[in-house]
């Protein structure tokens, strides 16, 4: 019984993950507050979700360390971006996007994992975390397009990128049934993706957006990304 209920979950997480990608490539002519929306989604994904969860469930690991995990992701992710760019002159800007892609990919991964070890702890935890990953896994279908599309590729290219995020979260769950992680295991994971996130979010689609359409609606985009993360990690308690 556990297994179903775990599998239609993650299963419902992939149809959302698809509409949130849709949405982006239905509004691209508007990309400038998507990309804002996306940019206050990612970093409210990283200040608001997987930093409590990571300082929740560090056990032994006191918050300092915790926090230079995070610093760890965060400039890891700089230097994989760097490198990349480096390259931008023999039209590989695209795989900048990529590496975005796969690690929103990675997180919805995460996100299905996260679902499975929920349950295990009890149904109405299960169901909670469940409401929670729903709602911004639209959030990162939308996020997917964004970084790849922003790149410069093709829209073929963002949709392949997407049905990977989407896929993800249904190969966590399964995951989750048969692999057992230690609770600072799983407390090293979400601090190295926030980190990701916040270097994404800060240092790419925040700059961006304004970039493409400094007005003061990006901005309230922005923020509207964020205080949804917010509203959705609170009332998940």
């Amino acid at each position: 019984m556990l297994p179903a209920i775990v599998l239609a979950v993650a299963l419902a997480t992939c149809g959302a993950t698809l509409a949130g990608g849709l949405f982006a490539i239905r509004m691209r002519d508007r990309l400038h507050l998507v990309l804002g929306f996306s940019a206050g989604a990612v970093i409210g994904v990283a200040f608001f979700d997987l930093m409590p969860e990571a300082l929740a469930t560090s056990g032994a690991m006191d918050s300092r360390t915790m926090l230079s995990i995070v610093a760890l992701g965060f400039f890891f992710y700089m230097l994989l971006d760097r490198l990349v760019a480096l390259h931008n002159h023999d039209g590989h800007m695209e795989r900048r996007g990529w590496l975005g892609a796969a690690s929103l990919s990675i997180h919805s991964l995460m996100d299905g994992f996260a679902i499975g070890v929920a349950f295990h702890a009890g149904q109405a935890m299960g169901y909670v975390v469940s409401a929670a990953v729903l709602v911004h896994d639209f959030s990162d279908g939308l996020n997917t397009v964004n970084v790849v599309v922003k790149s410069g590729a093709r829209r073929r290219v963002a949709f392949g990128w997407l049905l990977v995020d989407a896929i993800a979260p249904l190969l966590g769950a399964a995951l989750s049934l048969v692999l057992r992680l230690s609770a600072e295991s799983v407390a090293v994971f979400l601090a190295i993706f926030a980190g990701f996130f916040l270097c994404i979010g800060a240092s790419d689609l925040l700059p961006e957006s304004h970039h493409q359409h400094p007005r003061v609606f990006t901005t309230v985009s922005t923020i509207a990304g964020a205080a949804s993360l917010y509203i959705v990690t609170r009332l998940a308690g």
